[in-house]
C-alpha cells in the first residue's frame, strides 16, 4: 500500500529526479510536476538556463523511467508578476532582491501547492538540501541540511508549519556526491548534468544588462563619501549593491566599499570597511517557521544573505516585522534581501531587510 500520494516538483536536474526515486523507491505514489516559467523571449538571453525546453524533457524521461505520471504547468504569467516584475522594481529602487526566495515562496509553494492539492496529493516534494522533523507534540521544524556546502534552508525560511507539515526533502540527509552516484547507479540521464550557479532568468549573470532590457534606464549620479562629498561619478545605482568593492572605478589611496545607495537622491556612497558594521536594523514581513509571534527577545544568529557566515544577534518581533539587534559583528546588511534567523540547526523565522 502506498504511503501517499506526492506530487514532486521536477526541474530537469539531478537533485529533483533523484527526490523522485528516492519517494518512489520509499513506497509513495509520485506525481512529477515541472513549472514553465518563462521564455528566451521575454528573457532576451539564449544561453542555457534551468527551466527550459531541455530541463523539461530530462524531467519528463526521469519521470517515464520512473513509472510516473509527469504534467508540464504554465506560471509564465505568474512568474512575471511575482518574480520577474518585483526583482526589476527592487533593483530600480537601489534595493537587493532574492528571486529565489520570491520563487519559493509564490510559485512553489503557493501556485504549485495549490495544483498539488487539487491532484489529491497527500504531500509536496521537492530536490531542496534541507530536512523537517516533527517533535512530540507535534510540531514542525525546519532544519539545515547536512551537506553545508548545499544547505538551502536560507531559500525556504517562508514556510509556514502548514506547509512544512505536507512536505518531503528526502536529499536533506545526504551529500551532493551522493544524490550523483545515487542517479548514476539508477541510470538517470541527467546524473551528471552541470547545475545552474546564476538566477534562472540572469543566466549569464548581467543584471544591469537584464534591467535595461526591462526598460530601467541608468542614470549616472555622484559618488559620496562618509562625509558627503562627491568624489566621482557612478553608472546607475542599480550596478552596485551594499558591501560591493570591485568595479567602483574609484581611485581612493585605500579599498572602498559600497555602504549607502539612495535612489531618491540617485547618489551611492562609499567607505571604508568599517563603515559597512551594523549595529541593529529592521526587517519587514517576518515569518516565524512556529506561527507565534514571541513576546520576549528571541537570541538567535542571523545569516543577511545565502553564503554569508551567521552573527549572533537579539530579535525583538514588532508587529509584522522585528527589530535585530547585532551581539556579534555584523555588516554588509543590504535593503532587500533576507535575514533568516537561526537556532542552532534550525530555522525559526525570517524576513525582508528594510
Amino acid at each position: 500500500m502506498a504511503k501517499g500520494k506526492v506530487l514532486v516538483a521536477m526541474s530537469g536536474g539531478v537533485d529533483s529526479s533523484v527526490t523522485a526515486l528516492l519517494l518512489r523507491q520509499a513506497g509513495y505514489e509520485c506525481v512529477g510536476a515541472t513549472m514553465r516559467l518563462y521564455d528566451s523571449i521575454r528573457i532576451n538571453c539564449n544561453k542555457p538556463t534551468c527551466c527550459s525546453v531541455d530541463d523539461v524533457e530530462d524531467a519528463r524521461k526521469v519521470a517515464d523511467r520512473l513509472g510516473m505520471p509527469f504534467t508540464v504547468l504554465d506560471y509564465r504569467d505568474e512568474f512575471e508578476e511575482q518574480v520577474i516584475d518585483r526583482f526589476v522594481d527592487e533593483y530600480a529602487r537601489g534595493r537587493t532582491p532574492n528571486p529565489c526566495i520570491l520563487c519559493n515562496r509564490h510559485l512553489k509553494f503557493d501556485h504549485l501547492w495549490h495544483a498539488a492539492e487539487q491532484m489529491g496529493c497527500d504531500f509536496m516534494a521537492t530536490g531542496h538540501y534541507a530536512q523537517v522533523d516533527r517533535d512530540g507534540e507535534g510540531m514542525f521544524h525546519l532544519r539545515c541540511g547536512l551537506d553545508p556546502k548545499k544547505d538551502q534552508s536560507y531559500v525556504l525560511y517562508t514556510l509556514s508549519q502548514r506547509h512544512l507539515s505536507h512536505l518531503l526533502l528526502p536529499l536533506g540527509g545526504l551529500q551532493k556526491a551522493e544524490v550523483r552516484r545515487i542517479a548514476e547507479e539508477n541510470g538517470l540521464v541527467n546524473a551528471r548534468k552541470r547545475e545552474s550557479q546564476d538566477i534562472c532568468f540572469v543566466p549569464d549573470g548581467d543584471y544591469a544588462g537584464f534591467l535595461e532590457f526591462r526598460g530601467v534606464t541608468a542614470q549616472p549620479g555622484a559618488f559620496l563619501d562618509g562625509d558627503g562629498a562627491v568624489v566621482g561619478e557612478h553608472r546607475g545605482i542599480f550596478h552596485y549593491t551594499i558591501g560591493q568593492r570591485k568595479g567602483l572605478g574609484l581611485a581612493m589611496g585605500a579599498p572602498v566599499y559600497v555602504t549607502r545607495i539612495d535612489a531618491q537622491a540617485n547618489t551611492v556612497t562609499v567607505g571604508p570597511r568599517e563603515a559597512l558594521a551594523v549595529q541593529e536594523f529592521s526587517v519587514d514581513d517576518m515569518v516565524w517557521t512556529a506561527d507565534v509571534v514571541p513576546a520576549d527577545a528571541v537570541e538567535a544568529e542571523v545569516r543577511t544573505h545565502y553564503h554569508a557566515r551567521r552573527v549572533p544577534v537579539r530579535i525583538y518581533a514588532q508587529g509584522a516585522g522585528a527589530r535585530v539587534e547585532a551581539v556579534g559583528e555584523l555588516g554588509a546588511i543590504a535593503p532587500g534581501q533576507a535575514a533568516v534567523f537561526y537556532q542552532g540547526d534550525e530555522v525559526i523565522g525570517g524576513g525582508t531587510i528594510r
